[in-house]
């Protein structure tokens, strides 16, 4: 075989390797810079919980968590098709420590769905608390899904609450518009974001999680065990760099 026939086999099967890595609703920009993905038409970004609560001098303020903020916005004009969630709370939710005497925030409790956190209360229905980041700036966004506002049950997932069977629509209006690869970012890695990307997976949908646009609370380890079930589902673990968005276009 000659020595151009053998490097046109290897670029072929590069290529076709890549394809599979990045999956459906993704494309690389060039050979010269495959580490690089653009979303296509098929492509959603999911902003998880990007709210006033889980910020600096929130209730229940994630370290550095502000520090996403401007990721996200420099993230979101790369995508057709933007969601935000928030989480929503009605007073005396069964996630708040408060509401279980004797009980302190980040104990844990056994509820009729399995183990609860408990939680400062946080993200209460109508308050400034629970409203999305005022930095974040993402015109882009086509739906805010609102999550946990059931008064005996948490919803940590954009897809489904604690109990994992009852739905909040976000996967069928997904499948509806025809989305088949997402990408997840926001507040906290550990618990929204993680319970998003592995209920994405197991919904079907090619999924990725973009690391310095979330931070995570790291409750007990939490941190490295939700990387490790994620990577285990088959969720991927990239950094914002690895978007094409205008500015790094602009760049080269």
């Amino acid at each position: 075989m000659s020595m151009n026939r053998r490097a046109a086999l290897r670029a072929l099967c590069s290529t076709a390797a890549y394809t599979m890595v990045l999956g459906p609703g993704v494309s690389s920009r060039s050979r010269a810079d495959e580490s690089r993905i653009k979303p296509g038409a098929s492509s959603a970004l999911i902003i998880v919980d990007v709210q006033n609560c889980f910020v600096q001098g929130g209730t229940l303020a994630v370290a550095h968590g502000e520090d996403v903020v401007s990721v996200i916005n420099g993230l979101a004009p790369a995508f057709q098709n933007v969601i935000l969630t928030q989480d929503w709370h009605p007073p005396g939710h069964t996630s708040f420590a408060s509401s279980h005497p004797g009980k302190q925030p980040f104990d844990t409790i056994t509820l009729p769905y399995g183990n609860q956190v408990l939680w400062p209360d946080h993200c209460v229905q109508g308050t400034p608390d629970a409203a999305l980041d005022t930095d974040l700036h993402v015109p882009e966004a086509q739906l805010v899904l609102r999550k946990g506002f059931h008064k005996d049950i948490d919803s940590y997932s954009a897809f489904r609450e604690a109990d994992h069977r009852t739905p909040t629509g976000l996967g069928a209006y997904l499948k509806e518009r025809g989305i088949k690869t997402l990408f997840v970012c926001g507040l906290a890695t550990d618990f929204c974001v993680a319970w998003t990307a592995l209920d994405a997976r197991s919904l079907g949908f090619d999924t990725y999680v973009i690391e310095d646009a979330c931070r995570g609370i790291d409750l007990k380890g939490s941190l490295a065990a939700a990387w490790k079930k994620m990577r285990s589902h088959g969720v991927k673990r990239i950094q914002s760099a690895n978007i094409a968005t205008d500015s790094t276009d602009s760049a080269r």
